[in-house]
């Protein structure tokens, strides 16, 4: 490296820093300043701007934790600067760089026009492109004092995270409320000399890179720094040259799109999202008025339906610049979920809900799925993105792998059933970028598709908390457009890539099977009543549909439209990704718990009227049964008297050596005097599930402290140190009236004391376990151990309509890496003829291990309980918990299904004069997800069947009610194009691939 090369670019940075920027408004004058400090929550901006103002000193502090000052700024410009840009410079306080994790605010005119946000990064408002000498100023700030969480790590526990028990201290200290010239020339030059000096430090040694330093040497020569206004344009007459120099032919191209990716929730609440997705598009929006080829694409349905209802000044200017092709809707999700926990049917609901609402504002549908930043993405979605009609697939976040380097760029993803799905990756590996020039750099060296494909997407934006796209960032853009050494950067829509990318990589390569990001890995099992509340709401809203559905076709019940779509957004937006996978602040998780309480409440209620309207007045019981399987007697989505259920054999439970022995006519097992299950046998073969020598139902608890991200990780360390929780304070047996044997075990361990009845019913495989845990534990993680008698080199665990296998053994890295991995309802291991299977009502996580014993190869899976994180929520899983799972005997993988099945969706009893036959039954190879009435409000039925088992076969559905014959249609209910399968008789078979999903509508007749 040449000598002067660190003098040069040392120089440059020092005079940006310290005098270029500081002269974009040197020239100032204060704003006459007053505020309002709210004693509670936010109020409407109407109201705010009709609030009393006292005399506020710029400098004084304001806002605690959580709080809402309106600050009113006043003042006059003066008269010499007529015919210059003015704006207002606004300092709140800013103390860390990052918007939208710290205070923030939100501008407004006199009138109530929601002008821009105002943020670390985007200080200045617009008074006047070319301001009139003595004009007046006037306008309004909704200031937020959020306080900062995440500026620091190792993170600190903090219980800054719930208004409940925030601090009431002031946390901001306000530095600057001015009017100001603003020199546009200083501005550019700043830019010019930005990205130069960002560029020339990409470059290798070489002509390019040593005319850039000259240039800028030479630029910085004619800069008078006591004079930069008046010297700014010779420094960039100075730089010229080297910015005309134009790309090289074959420069990586960057399809740049506006992005700021909003958050839902995370280290804010709902509520402050509300106000940060207003605030985030009144500046884009602006940005947009400003600029000439700026494009903005922003997702989640769910945002755009708060601005419209909590601020329709700023959805006006959305709409307005949505028509005009600059503000891009992007995704057609509900909101960016998680893709990992949520059932099939709540995969389908948040692309209904999205598109549906996209189509009703807009008139537009989103061609892509945009999730950039969920934690690892199930294989089923592939199917899924294609029977909803999206063509493409973007995301970002499995560039954070913590061992094994993704190998594409631009792929195929192939899912569960065989779907593939066009997708993209972002090769600078942010979904956050400023077009800096390690960035832009980065993303043309590796770019793994360059052989062939000429670009890759930037989404370019402050995010998280939003704040979204700068004026520096679309003059950096601007720059490189063309501009030698670099890549070439180009607002561009989405869909104009993805079809340019499609057009290049005819035979693009192909990934197959999940997305699994190799990090954060216990958002598998944080907030665990979060987890439980979005499962039991899941499953109430589809049996809530079904009996809605049926009333409806058999009765004058009313089908309830607007209840059940508004109870599905509620539970859509909570699997927002960091939400439902445990990683926010301590107020969203409480508000989320209270939230699906009100949502099973609302859903109980209609369900009870539903199947009032179905068995009449009378007081006979009545067994209904939700579940797509006969349970307790009553026939799969139908109803029973219960006088007409038949009742197996009670159980025999007997004592033996301290513990007991449960026996049925189909399964036998040991529970021994420590709680534990030494023996749970078949008994038509005597096969034996448990390994020899070893006990299941073994809990284990586990220092948990990662090396980082507190909720979001578990490393694979936190094995080394385990503590075997097998002493017992109490061990009690009984039979139940219905014949259930029952086993209760208490245990005490460290702070926290755990109560198991472990049950098993007349006529069934399984062993369930209900488990109450009065968690106090600190940095801990809490397992159950399976050892399984089964030599099984794949789990098979449920997936969104279906399953998937993976490795039991460590034979790369890449199977290494699946140290803790994901599940719906059951888990299974098999070996040929016999399989056992794990199944639960609210668990997510599980490991699996192979061991051997004496050339004896076991199989030993672990259900992930309980953690306990400090950060973000320091109260973390603490108290009263409570699981259900439960050990299958002898199985395969559609028992395991129906096993699982059951063990979510109970039937339950009421009170009438007659039982119901299903109005839909379906028989074959295939499993009904949902049955309800489609979303146009026809009246026609819609009935979601999948295969199970991931093999082809046949299904077949029957409909007992006022309809027509059936229409295949998408997973967005509308007809398949031309040439799609489609069955025309209600009674006809229909064939079905190993893991496929159909959909069928019926016309109301």
């Amino acid at each position: 490296m040449h000598d002067d090369i660190p003098l040069t670019t040392g120089r440059a940075r020092r005079v940006l820093d310290e005098r270029i920027r500081p002269a974009v408004h040197a020239t100032a004058t204060p704003l006459e300043t007053a505020w309002h400090e709210l004693p509670g929550e936010p109020i409407p901006p109407a109201e705010g701007l009709a609030l009393t103002f006292e005399p506020y000193e710029v400098g004084t502090t304001w806002g605690a934790a959580w709080g809402t000052t309106w600050f009113r700024l006043t003042g006059t410009v003066p008269v010499e600067w007529a015919g210059r840009r003015v704006e207002a410079v606004i300092d709140l306080g800013f103390d860390i760089n990052m918007p939208g994790f710290q205070c923030e605010g939100l501008v407004y005119l006199a009138d109530g026009t929601p002008v821009k946000s105002i943020n670390p990064r985007n200080q200045w408002v617009l008074v006047a492109e070319e301001a009139v000498g003595g004009a007046t100023v006037d306008f309004f700030v909704e200031a937020a004092s959020n306080p900062v969480l995440l500026d620091y790590h190792p993170f600190l526990v903090t219980h800054e995270g719930d208004i409940q028990t925030s601090s009431s201290k002031r946390l901001y200290t306000s530095r600057r409320m001015d009017l100001a010239v603003f020199e546009s020339e200083v501005h550019e030059l700043a830019l010019d000399i930005d990205v130069l000096l960002e560029l020339q430090a990409e470059l290798p040694e070489g002509p390019r890179r040593m005319r850039i330093l000259q240039a800028l040497d030479d630029a910085l020569d004619a800069l008078d720094l006591q004079h930069i206004a008046a010297t700014a344009p010779g420094a960039r007459a100075a730089l010229a040259d080297v910015l005309a120099s134009p790309a090289e032919a074959s420069a990586h191209r960057i399809s740049a799109v506006g992005h700021a990716h909003i958050d839902s929730a995370w280290l804010w609440p709902v509520r402050e999202t509300i106000r940060k997705v207003a605030r985030t598009s009144s500046t884009m929006t602006e940005l947009i008025d400003q600029t000439d080829d700026f494009l903005y694409g922003m997702s989640s349905a769910q945002q755009y339906a708060w601005i419209k209802e909590h601020r329709p000044e700023v959805y006006a200017r959305v709409k307005d610049a949505v028509a005009a092709g600059r503000f891009l809707p992007l995704g057609g999700m509900w909101v960016e979920s998680d893709t990992v926990m949520p059932t099939g049917e709540s995969i389908v609901r948040q692309f209904t809900q999205g598109q549906r609402f996209f189509e009703r504002e807009f008139g537009i549908r989103p061609k892509g799925v945009w999730l950039p930043d969920s934690f690892g993405y199930s294989p089923a979605l592939p199917q899924l993105m294609r029977r909803a009609g999206f063509e493409w697939f973007f995301t970002q976040k499995i560039s954070w792998n913590q061992v094994n380097k993704f190998p594409h760029h631009t792929f195929l993803w192939e899912g569960i059933d065989g779907s593939r799905v066009f997708s993209h990756f972002p090769s600078m590996d942010t979904y956050n970028s400023r077009l800096s020039g390690s960035e832009v750099a980065k993303a043309s060296r590796q770019f793994r598709e360059n052989r062939l494909a000429s670009g890759s997407i930037a989404p370019v934006g402050w995010g998280d908390g939003g704040g979204g796209t700068t004026r520096e960032m679309t003059g950096t853009a601007a720059r490189l457009a063309d501009l030698e050494g670099s890549a070439r950067v180009t607002w561009e829509h989405p869909d104009v890539f993805f079809d340019r990318a499609k057009a290049e990589l005819p035979d693009p390569p192909v990934w197959v099977g999940e997305l699994y990001l190799e990090l954060h890995r216990a958002t598998l099992t944080s907030q665990h009543q979060t987890k439980q509340g979005n499962r039991r709401s899941e499953h109430l809203l589809v049996e809530a549909e079904l009996w809605a559905a049926t009333a409806a076709a058999r009765t004058d019940f009313v089908y309830p439209y607007d209840e059940l779509d508004a109870l599905w957004q509620q539970v859509l937006l909570q699997q927002f990704h960091d939400i439902l996978p445990g990683t926010s602040i301590a107020w969203v998780h409480r508000e989320a718990v209270a939230k699906y309480a009100e949502v099973a409440d609302r859903l109980e209620a209609l369900i009870a009227a539903a199947l009032s309207a179905l068995v009449g007045a009378g007081d006979r019981t009545v067994v209904a049964n939700p579940a797509p399987s006969l349970q307790s007697g009553a026939s799969a989505l139908g109803a029973t008297l219960a006088a007409d259920v038949t009742v197996a054999a009670p159980v025999a439970l007997d004592a033996v050596d301290g513990g007991f022995v449960l026996t049925n006519d189909l399964v036998r097992v040991v529970v021994d005097a420590r709680g534990l299950v030494t023996s749970a046998a078949d008994r038509s073969t005597g096969r034996e599930a448990i390994a020899p020598g070893q006990a299941a139902n073994l809990l284990q608890l586990h220092q948990d402290f990662p090396n980082m991200w507190d909720a979001w990780d578990v490393d694979r360390y936190y094995r080394n140190r385990v503590e075997d929780l097998d002493e017992v304070t109490g061990l009690t047996g009984s039979v139940d009236a219905d014949g259930t044997a029952r086993v209760v075990v208490e245990r005490a361990f460290s702070a926290s004391t755990l109560t198991q009845e472990i049950t098993l019913a007349p006529g069934s495989r399984t062993l369930e376990i209900d488990q109450t845990t009065d968690w106090h534990e600190t940095e801990k993680f809490l397992k159950v151990a399976f050892p399984l008698d089964v030599r099984a080199e794949h789990t098979v665990a449920e997936t969104q309509f279906g399953a998937q296998k993976r490795a039991t053994h460590t034979n790369t890295s890449w199977e290494a890496a699946k140290f803790e991995t994901s599940m719906h309802r059951y888990v299974l291991v098999e070996e040929p003829g016999f399989g056992v299977a794990l199944v639960n009502d609210s668990i997510h996580g599980f490991d699996t291990t192979r061991d051997a014993v004496d050339g004896h190869v076991t199989t030993t899976v672990r259900l992930s309980l309980l953690r306990a994180p400090r950060f973000p929520d320091p109260e973390t899983d603490q108290g009263v918990q409570t699981h259900r799972f439960g050990l299958v005997i002898g199985t395969d993988i559609a028992g395991a299904t129906t096993a699982g099945t059951l063990m979510n969706t109970a039937s339950r009893t009421v009170t009438g004069d007659h039982g119901f036959a299903p109005l839909v039954q379906v028989s074959g190879d295939v499993v009904v997800s949902s049955v309800k009435l489609a979303d146009d409000r026809s009246g026609d039925l819609v009935v979601r069947v999948y295969e199970p088992a991931g093999r082809r076969g046949t299904g077949s559905i029957a409909v007992d009610g006022p309809f027509g014959d059936p229409v295949e249609v998408s997973l967005l209910e509308e007809p398949l194009p031309e040439g799609s399968a489609h069955t025309s008789s209600i009674d006809a078979a229909f064939a079905v691939d190993a893991f496929e999903v159909r959909t069928f509508r019926f016309a109301r007749s």
